[in-house]
């Protein structure tokens, strides 16, 4: 069996990593779960890589804590750590509804939530729970940490704005859940068992007594890259939920979005369905939990 690479390197701190990174021949990458990475190499869908640099020991990668006023999560927690976490159940609900659908059991436990992000897929489920819970991603370079906006992060199906040659994802701030707020997070796959998600939905909300005084809506595949459904929150701030605002909030979502037809997965037509349906199950789910 031909080597996925001519040199592995287990680093122990970012600043090693990074280290790597710059001075290594040929091309490099950063590899933690490689649950994508490693598969599309033995597969040949990747460029070849001389060096993979392995960042699972670095501990604040491996983070998972309140820090300076938010929930931290590091870049390599794994899926299985977010479906057992109180913090993120608490704080993040909708992540860990994503969590406990992105695989199973062998895959959960060495995928990671900085490789979900990384890859850039319009319709990752763990990127869009973040994308609704406002979260912010912290890359390190040689020059120190920087914090930017999720959306940041992408600039086309499968294409990040991270340097793979220079940036290394550090990991994730969400603010910390306030009474009255949750989140939800659900799809719909293929019954025929493709991996990637028909179309998903999360729904951020914050509810005072019978009103939605605020939400975030994010949606994917709706793009190129993972997107908020701006137009459709506006409608539902400061309403009462009922079928008459959902039916507005839906018009304009479809309005955002830009189904297209896949052809291992669903039609534009059926995604314009589903999108009814999903948004019907998140925004209810959601205000049930804001109490």
């Amino acid at each position: 069996m031909k080597s996925l690479c001519e040199e592995y390197i287990l680093t122990h701190s970012i600043e090693e990593a990074l280290g790597v990174l710059s001075t290594a021949r040929g091309s490099a990458r950063i590899v933690s779960g490689g649950s994508d990475l490693l598969l599309e190499l033995q597969q040949g869908k990747h460029p070849p890589v001389r060096t993979l640099v392995d960042v699972t020991e670095i501990e604040e990668l491996c983070a998972l804590e309140i820090r300076d006023g938010s929930l931290f999560i590091g870049a390599s927690v794994t899926l299985t750590r977010l479906t057992n976490s109180a913090l993120i159940n608490h704080h993040a609900q909708a992540l860990t509804d994503a969590s406990i659908l992105m695989g199973n059991p062998q895959v959960c436990n060495v995928a990671t939530i900085g490789g979900n992000v990384a890859h850039a897929l319009p319709a990752a489920d763990g990127t869009i729970s973040l994308l609704a819970l406002d979260a912010q991603a912290e890359v390190a370079d040689m020059h120190g940490k920087r914090k930017v906006p999720l959306q940041a992060l992408f600039k086309g199906p499968g294409e990040s704005t991270l340097d793979p040659d220079h940036d290394l994802l550090v990991g994730f701030y969400l603010p910390l859940k306030e009474r009255g707020q949750a989140s939800t997070f659900v799809r719909r796959v293929n019954p025929q068992g493709i991996a990637l998600a028909m179309l998903n939905m999360a729904i951020w909300l914050q509810r005072e007594k019978d009103r939605i005084t605020n939400v975030r809506i994010a949606v994917g595949p709706a793009g190129p890259i993972p997107m908020r459904m701006l137009a459709a929150e506006k409608i539902l701030v400061n309403q009462v939920p009922s079928p008459d605002v959902q039916a507005h909030a839906l018009d304009e979502l479809l309005k955002e979005a830009h189904f297209r037809t896949s052809l291992h997965r669903a039609t534009a037509e059926y995604r314009c369905h589903l999108a009814g349906v999903l948004l019907q199950e998140s925004l209810t789910g959601a205000w049930m939990r804001a109490v």
